[in-house]
């Protein structure tokens, strides 16, 4: 099961780059690998029916006991299949529904084959956690496809309501999980389900998960997302909003009902939001003339509806249920793939402007009532089926409460509450039809194009599965009642039939029918009375309210607390780690126990670096105070060269010398002194304040280390480093092996801070401004002269620079010691598992190889030696280390796990390798980019403002 959702996220990747190299019948090749696993599925389903379920188990975190578990029972399967085939058929359907010139399409079949990953990880997950993860993941992915086009004020806030309502509801979530489990002592869902806690806590937990469940299926009052959300292309409608995001909810609620129906408050929540729902959704369905809100709305009903009748807790509504959410996922979903088709063919969704496209489209429109009939309820179809066993079941409930306790009062007025619920269904199912393919008079003749046929079959397959479906009771009883037989046994034992004889389910289904019939033939009077009693209060406009209440609050707030004064903001950050953490510092003060140095080279070393620390503070020329500043830094690592710690060392002048010259090429666009106004007396203020945390960090240091009562852990690091890692090298095993996580988070914040500089400063595409020196086009009556043998430049780019910026000697060095350093970077990255080096020494050591290119012969220069967008080398960085992390798995082994690789180089020796150095070469992927991002963020494009401002400077004076 790993195998396949990796598979469908693989694909995520792939599908990019297969739509912009074949246009949008790419698609189709995608859709191929959901295939597959659509037939996998299938095929385990015998076994999976019988009562053996597939179980695959993966250690993740073994030391908190997290696994990647996946189970497929009935349940599993059922919506494996859903997600699945309904994912191939709108695959194939966008390969009609969007065209060629239309942007953003490649970038949307990534998120929609990401989307359909997740869901299917979210669906076979056999542990709580991890099923939060992909729970979430569908939350991410469903924002990006509502927000498909940025350009659309409608698309953006609708994803934003969106993300923000179901990241909500799946915070609160998390804390349910997090309580569940812990109760019972595991996450496995298999093993909670089997043996259920009890308890407070386990209620308050699983209301907690109730709550993440209702907002993410859009019950009350979280519904007002779902019809915002249509601001989405249809294939996102059809796909999300109707056989997968939003069953998500309705999932949970079926996978937990079996442990927990008869936890306190479960179906009083469920039952009362689910007719609350159903009915609201219905009313407002019936307000509609656009039809993809009247699905919308429609579909808001048969979540209250799908919640309600999977949320009684009996194995009669836990049958009918699973076949209502089969029955939900087939016609929902043809329905909106059927206005997909009548919006791109007409260039409308208004049921107003629609007339005649029954004659028109007679293939669409037949497939499009049965899906109607099916979802209004209507023999054979399996609609009918599911809703006839609904109806079987609540009945059961009422007359003898099957276990529920509900008999009497509370069973009929759910009952009321449903046959009300399923008259709105009938009547704005009949809206649907009549409005899409009846014909009528309308103010403007419509403009038809007949789609193709390719563009039509998703939704007649899906219309046909809904018909043979409801033909195919007994197979279906079979399927389905495998998971329903974990409930206890019902007052009878319910099937799925198209008849179930003459009886009062029989007869509301026709008074449903009937009345639902009614209320559409009478829809011009429900219109007035609609319009008469409609209001202006809603759940959304309250959302929206609170929006710009904290929008509001956090304004006034940020304008209280955030002055504009980075001093002051240093300042308070600093007393409070003086005055909080500082004061403890008095009780320990008595143990003290100070060795003043190991060598006196350490103490003249400490003189200097407190020297150049007060000449820092003192000084009021920003370069003297960078130059001192690195004079502490280069101190540092003669510090860490004398107590023996070279790889240390060797980094910290690294890091110290990029520093400087960074701080150098910044302070270009800066005035030559920190202020010209006279010195006041804050100054004082200031240097109390840095007096005092030198002190308060000195302490630390000192009673940190008196405290000291076992020995230190790193005695045994050395031995450690070597049975462990495979290396010699203490500090790069700890980075790259056994902290590797810790690594990999840190240079994932290093890529994401990046890329918000780059936004910052970057008004184009980052890669957009690189450029060579033959792409510098020569001014008019120019003419090149080709270089005569001998007289090649030493270096390209310096040939942009003016004679008086040049200096030969200074080319030459560069030339020769680059392509040195270069290799000194390559055999720092290869060492550093057993000396000094590693990744990021080696990545600095480029860097600073960029650097000298930069400063010899200028930007043109740095694009000719690294003519390469840093952005696409941090990606590849983080990619490397993340594929470096997970690569083990595909051997047996765990994530970040090494193995160690001895290598043997002919008459050079042995090389000795270790895997991680491949999670090290996305560490120095992502540290060259950095450094090129600020080379030309703070080199290249400083260079260019000045050059642009003498120009016209110059052009001013003349």
């Amino acid at each position: 099961m790993l195998v396949l959702i990796a598979a469908v996220l693989a694909a995520a990747v792939l599908s990019p780059w297969v739509l912009l190299r074949v246009g949008r019948r790419g698609f189709l090749p995608v859709a191929l690998v959901p295939l597959a696993g659509t037939a996998w599925v299938a095929a385990q389903g015998p076994d999976v029916v019988d009562g053996d379920p597939l179980v695959e188990v993966h250690r993740w975190v073994p030391s908190i006991d997290m696994e990647l578990a996946f189970a497929m029972g009935p349940l599993q399967w059922v919506m494996a299949l859903i997600v699945l085939g309904i994912g191939v058929l709108v695959l194939g359907y966008c390969a009609w529904y969007f065209s060629d010139d239309e942007a953003g399409v490649p970038r949307f079949a990534g998120v929609l084959v990401a989307f359909m990953g997740s869901m299917l990880g979210l669906v076979l997950a056999d542990d709580l956690l991890v099923l939060y993860v992909f729970w979430e993941l569908t939350t991410v992915f469903s924002f990006l496809l509502i927000g498909h086009d940025p350009g659309r004020r409608a698309s953006r806030r609708a994803a934003v309501q969106a993300l923000v309502v179901t990241t909500l509801g799946g915070l609160v979530l998390l804390v349910g999980v997090l309580v569940v489990g812990d109760q019972a002592g595991t996450y496995r869902i298999s093993e909670i389900l089997a043996d259920p806690p009890t308890g407070t806590a386990v209620t308050v937990g699983v209301h907690l998960m109730l709550v993440g469940a209702l907002s993410k299926s859009a019950l009350l009052p979280f519904h007002f997302w779902l019809p915002s959300a249509m601001a989405a292309p249809t294939p996102v409608s059809a796909y999300l909003h109707a056989a997968s995001m939003v069953k998500a909810g309705v999932y949970l609620v079926a996978l937990l009902a079996p442990a927990f129906a008869g936890v306190p408050g479960w179906r009083a929540v469920l039952l009362t939001l689910g007719v609350a729902t159903m009915v609201l959704g219905g009313v407002r369905a019936l307000r509609q003339h656009d039809l993809k809100l009247l699905l919308a709305y429609g579909t808001v009903s048969q979540l209250g509806f799908l919640v309600l009748v999977l949320g009684v807790g009996t194995r009669s509504a836990m049958l009918a249920g699973l076949a209502l959410l089969v029955a939900h996922a087939l016609f929902k979903a043809t329905l909106f793939l059927t206005v997909g088709v009548i919006d791109h063919s007409t260039g409308t969704r208004d049921l107003r402007r629609l007339t005649g496209l029954g004659r028109r489209m007679p293939v669409l429109a037949v497939a499009a009532t049965l899906a109607a009939a099916s979802m209004a309820g209507l023999p054979p179809l399996l609609g009918y089926v599911a809703k006839e066993s609904v109806l079987v079941a609540l009945l059961d409930v009422a007359r003898e409460g099957d276990g529920t306790g509900l008999a009497g009062l509370g069973g009929w007025l759910l009952v009321a509450g449903v046959v009300l619920g399923s008259v709105l269904t009938a009547a704005y199912s009949a809206r649907f039809v009549w409005g899409a393919f009846a014909g009528r008079d309308v103010a403007e003749p419509l403009s038809v194009h007949r789609p193709a046929p390719a563009f039509v079959a998703a939704p007649v397959v899906l219309a046909a599965l809904s018909m043979v479906l409801g033909l195919t009771g007994g197979p279906l009883t079979r399927v389905l009642g495998a998971h329903a037989d974990t409930l206890p046994p019902g007052v009878h034992h319910a099937e799925l039939t198209l008849w179930h004889g003459v009886g009062l389910p029989l007869l509301l289904t026709a008074t449903t029918l009937g009345v639902g019939a009614l209320l559409f033939l009478l829809r011009e009077p429900v219109s007035r009375l609609q319009t008469r009693l409609a209001h202006d209060w809603s759940l959304e406009r309250s959302y929206r309210a609170g929006m710009r209440l904290l929008d509001r609050v956090a304004v006034e707030v940020t304008g209280v607390v955030q002055r504009g004064s980075a001093a002051a903001y240093l300042g308070v950050i600093l007393l409070v780690v003086v005055l909080l953490p500082g004061a403890t510092l008095l009780d320990g003060r008595h143990d003290l126990r100070v060795q003043a140095w190991d060598t006196p080279v350490q103490a003249v070393v400490g003189v200097v670096i407190a020297i150049a620390a007060v000449m820092t503070a003192r000084s009021r020329r920003r370069i003297r105070a960078v130059l001192l500043v690195g004079v502490t830094g280069y101190g540092t690592a003669l510090l860490f060269v004398v107590h023996g710690a070279p790889d240390l060392a060797l980094t910290q002048v690294l890091v110290e010398t990029l520093t400087v010259v960074v701080f150098v090429l910044a302070l270009r666009r800066l005035p030559e002194y920190f202020t010209d106004r006279p010195l006041s007396r804050q100054r004082y203020v200031r240097a109390a304040i840095g007096l005092a945390v030198g002190v308060v960090t000195a302490g630390f240091l000192l009673v940190a280390g008196a405290a000291r009562t076992a020995d230190p852990v790193s005695l045994a690091l050395p031995k450690e480093a070597l049975d462990y890692g495979g290396g010699g090298n203490i500090v790069n095993v700890i980075l790259v092996d056994t902290r590797a996580w810790d690594t990999l988070g840190e240079i994932a914040v290093l890529v994401a801070a990046a890329t918000g500089v780059a936004s910052l400063v970057f008004v184009h595409a980052r890669g957009a401004d690189i450029r060579r020196v033959h792409d510098i086009p020569y001014p008019a009556g120019v003419q090149k002269i080709a270089t005569r043998p001998g007289r090649r430049a030493w270096l390209p780019g310096s040939r942009t620079l003016s004679p008086d910026k040049r200096s030969i000697i200074f080319e030459v060095i560069v030339r020769l010691v680059f392509h040195t350093l270069v290799v000194i970077s390559i055999y720092l990255l290869l060492a550093g598992h057993n000396a000094p080096g590693g990744g990021f020494a080696a990545g600095m050591t480029t860097g600073l190889a960029l650097v000298v290119r930069y400063l010899a012969g200028g930007r043109y220069e740095l694009d000719e030696a690294a003519p390469v967008d840093a952005g696409r080398l941090i990606g590849s960085g983080l990619a490397i280390a993340a594929l470096a992390a997970l690569l083990p798995m595909a051997f047996g082994g765990e994530v970040l796990q090494s193995a160690v690789v001895d290598v043997p180089l002919l008459f050079l020796g042995e090389l000795h390798l270790v895997t991680s150095v491949l999670f090290d070469v996305g560490v120095y992927l992502v540290v060259v980019g950095l450094v090129l991002d600020l080379l030309r963020a703070l080199g290249s494009h400083i260079d260019r403002d000045i050059q642009r401002a003498r120009r016209r400077a110059e052009a001013q004076a003349t």
